[in-house]
């Protein structure tokens, strides 16, 4: 599995509290679930390409 861009985020607290609610409600971490949200963002945005199963990873180009 490809690592993952790691990066330092600043949240409001009270938006915190709420993604931290809603991932508990997923049963995902709150990390998991900010990485659900800006996905299904991008992809309602047409900026999100789907990996295919032979294909390049997500939003990446293949070589």
């Amino acid at each position: 599995m490809p690592e993952k861009k790691r990066f330092l985020l600043r949240l409001d607290e009270e938006l915190y509290e709420v993604l931290e609610k809603w991932a508990a409600d997923e049963l995902r971490s709150v990390n998991a679930q900010i990485e659900y949200l800006l996905k299904d963002a991008a992809r309602r945005a047409g900026r999100w390409k789907e990996r295919s199963r032979h294909g390049a990873a997500d939003g990446q180009s293949e070589p």
